[in-house]
């Protein structure tokens, strides 16, 4: 199953956005535990989008005001839930922001 790790921060955490992930994601990738990922530039560069009765409405910014804010993501493979938060928790940015970690939809879930 697919495991979504949402990196997430408060301002105290962009004095790590330079600091990659000390070895972690080449260990994942090494494992073949990695199905994908990025960071992310700020969310003062975010533009939101929303159609309402056929208008589309722009906003500079993120969604929502947040004291945390996602900085970065990561699709695991994992066999369960167990191994997905026993791998996120030696993520390194769990040590000074949080990680949520949801498990993915499948294509056998829209049939």
């Amino acid at each position: 199953m697919q495991y979504l790790l949402m990196i997430c921060g408060d301002e105290t955490a962009e004095e790590h956005r330079f600091d990659g992930c000390g070895g972690w994601s080449e260990d994942m990738a090494r494992a073949g535990k990695v199905r994908g990922g990025g960071g992310l530039r700020p969310p003062s560069e975010a533009t939101t989008i929303r159609v309402r009765d056929g208008e589309v409405l722009l906003t500079d910014g993120p969604f929502t005001e947040a004291k945390e804010q996602i900085g970065g993501f990561v699709i695991l493979d994992c066999e369960d839930l167990d191994e997905a938060l026993e791998l996120a928790a030696r993520h390194p940015a769990a040590g000074y922001g949080s990680i949520e970690v949801r498990p993915m939809l499948g294509p056998e879930d829209f049939a």
